[in-house]
């Protein structure tokens, strides 16, 4: 427990750090905010005729309702970008190698990053949910449905954020983290994100099917717009929980590799 301390106080520091960098830099945290409250205005705006007209389109109270969801996977998306770009940042600039000279912590290195990562998804999840509720969307499932939304997007969150560590890692360049970027937009309108998967055809209804992030919306959809069990809350944790799994595994191994090469 001693030994354990000063890596926690070393990763609460880091991911302090990270945050107030964000909150410090507009460039950073603007666009995690501002462009998925758009697109949730314009397609609320655009189809919130849907429900009820649009053949297979599943019963919802609203349109805000059932795209609350896709705005935030895309914020979260949009933030763990930035975070990769800001870490590859810190290695340009020389403070990765500052942090590797003293005594913190390897795990910490990681681990501060990635807690910053989820405090601001969670904060994502929140406000705009909060945002949506002040325009008439409600949470069906409650408190624990709302709990189980908070969740997923923290763990997705955790995993784009290890991808954008492991993509830093790698390239040691902001630029070539950010330029992932539109990667990461296609695989969320290859989603059903904003539109529901009942309702595609061909082969982009393949797609949207075989692409992890629509199970991820679809887990956190239903918590809002009704009809959720067990089985679609722990499907949705799951996926998140393995993504991350994955992705801070890989940038671990990387933050080793560099190591080795620093050394």
């Amino acid at each position: 427990m001693t030994a354990a301390a000063p890596a926690l106080r070393q990763t609460a520091a880091l991911a302090w750090r990270s945050i107030i960098t964000t909150i410090r830099l507009p460039q950073a945290w603007f666009p995690a905010l501002f462009f998925p409250l758009v697109l949730m205005a314009i397609f609320t705006a655009s189809f919130g005729g849907a429900p009820g007209a649009v053949p297979g389109f599943p019963p919802v109270r609203g349109f805000l309702d059932f795209a609350v969801c896709g705005a935030v996977i895309q914020g979260v998306l949009i933030a763990g970008t930035s975070a990769g770009a800001a870490f590859a940042t810190d290695i340009e600039g020389g403070f990765f190698d500052r942090l590797v000279a003293s005594p913190t912590s390897r795990v910490a290195i990681l681990t501060g990053r990635l807690g910053a990562s989820m405090a601001l998804g969670a904060f994502q999840a929140v406000l705009f949910i909060g945002i949506a509720w002040a325009f008439g969307a409600r949470v069906q499932a409650g408190i624990a449905g709302f709990t189980i939304v908070l969740l997923i997007a923290v763990l997705f969150a955790a995993a784009v954020g290890g991808l954008g560590v492991f993509l830093a890692l790698r390239t040691g360049s902001g630029e070539a983290v950010q330029g992932m970027f539109p990667l990461f937009f296609a695989l969320l309108f290859f989603s059903s994100a904003f539109f529901p998967l009942e309702t595609m055809t061909g082969w982009y209804a393949a797609v949207a099917a075989a692409n992890p992030i629509t199970y991820l919306v679809e887990a956190m959809r239903l918590e809002v717009i009704g009809g959720a069990t067990t089985g679609t809350a722990l499907a949705g944790i799951g996926i998140a929980l393995g993504l991350a799994a994955i992705t801070i595994g890989a940038s671990a191994l990387a933050l080793q590799r560099r190591l080795r090469v620093a050394a």
